[in-house]
């Protein structure tokens, strides 16, 4: 099980997404639960992921270090924005199976939404996590505008040499309707990851598999099978989020939402299944779509026609990897390319795999 850990609901930016800070009425900036109540959760499961999460979870240093100290996970992660990464002792960065620092590309694109010198920040971050010994999954993770350019901004972060995966989502969650997100779909987003998947094949073909999260776990899903759930990311499948107030929420984002109310870790919780259902689950892509994100499921901001628009993009992007298959299997029949170069995630480590 993955247990997504808030730390605070507080945060250092106010990118353009999501605007900040969580109201402290609706995630409290600090810890509000007893420490065995967390420990009695977590320690109960031999196979616990915890992901450190906000707001800013180096916010609240502290309580990463005393968590890493007191309670036995198996492995731990950690979503941050990377400008406080000195707040943390190196010891413990050590100690991550993943780091995902939040980075949308081209610094002119990351510092439009996220803050001027962002950027910088960011890679001082990911240099120092390299410069110290970091042999874990070190992930960028992107949020996708009208501004980006999938391609560019995509080979961008692999061209740094800094990252080992990069993965993105379509700021199409919580965010008001694009100017016009058709045409960005159809003449830049979809030709983008046409040319990513020629570049990705062809580092294929020479031996290596570039670490393009969602093109590595589709055709993960279509080879090997049973990579990843319904939805993708396991909320309330095999995920949960333990909010500041000891609330367990199915989605990280969904703090204030009724429908994804787990319990509290005091008095336990409880996983529901079959979270997507029709059109989705008739869907000859569901296998791989999972339905994609759960909150985007349930709330529909852009409404059915908005989802339905959305569900194109995703359909492409399944299209695109599957018409590769034969060629990477062909690859790995042949030694070219080995199963570990290509299997991802080999565990939940909150990369959303379906933008």
């Amino acid at each position: 099980m993955l247990y997504i850990v808030f730390t605070t609901g507080k945060c250092n930016l106010k990118c353009s997404y999501c605007g900040g800070s969580f109201p402290q009425h609706k995630v409290p900036w600090s810890i509000q639960y007893r420490a065995e109540d967390i420990k009695n959760v977590v320690e109960r499961d031999p196979d616990a992921t915890v992901a450190f999460y906000g707001g800013e979870p180096l916010l609240n240093a502290e309580y990463i270090k005393w968590f890493m100290d007191n309670v036995k996970a198996r492995r731990f992660v950690i979503q941050t924005n990377g400008t406080l990464y000195h707040l943390l002792p190196d010891s413990y960065w050590l100690r991550f199976e993943t780091v995902l620092l939040s980075i949308d590309g081209r610094p002119e694109v990351t510092d439009k939404h996220r803050g001027w010198g962002v950027y910088r920040k960011v890679l001082e971050a990911a240099g120092h996590l390299r410069s110290i010994g970091f042999r874990g999954d070190l992930v960028a993770r992107m949020t996708v505008t009208e501004d980006s350019d999938i391609y560019e901004d995509v080979k961008h972060l692999l061209e740094l040499r800094l990252f080992d995966h990069v993965h993105w989502q379509l700021d199409v969650v919580w965010s008001d309707r694009w100017r016009n997100f058709e045409k960005w779909r159809d003449e830049s987003y979809i030709p983008g990851l046409r040319k990513l998947m020629r570049l990705w094949i062809a580092e294929i073909r020479s031996g290596k598999v570039l670490g393009i999260a969602p093109f590595k776990a589709i055709a993960s899903q279509a080879i090997f099978g049973d990579v990843y759930t319904a939805p993708p990311c396991g909320s309330g499948v095999n995920s949960v989020s333990i909010l500041t107030n000891g609330r367990v929420k199915a989605c990280p984002i969904a703090v204030e939402e009724a429908w994804a109310d787990l319990g509290d870790i005091a008095r336990g919780l409880r996983l529901k299944a079959n979270w997507i259902r029709q059109p989705c689950t008739q869907c000859s892509y569901f296998r791989y779509c999972g339905g994609r994100c759960l909150y985007a499921y349930m709330e529909r901001y852009w409404g059915d026609k908005g989802f339905q628009e959305i569900c194109k993009a995703s359909k492409e992007l399944v299209k695109l990897v599957l018409s590769a298959t034969p060629l990477i299997i062909d690859m790995l029949d042949r030694g070219v390319i080995k199963k570990n170069d290509l299997l991802y995630p080999t565990f939940n480590n909150t990369v959303e795999v379906i933008p």
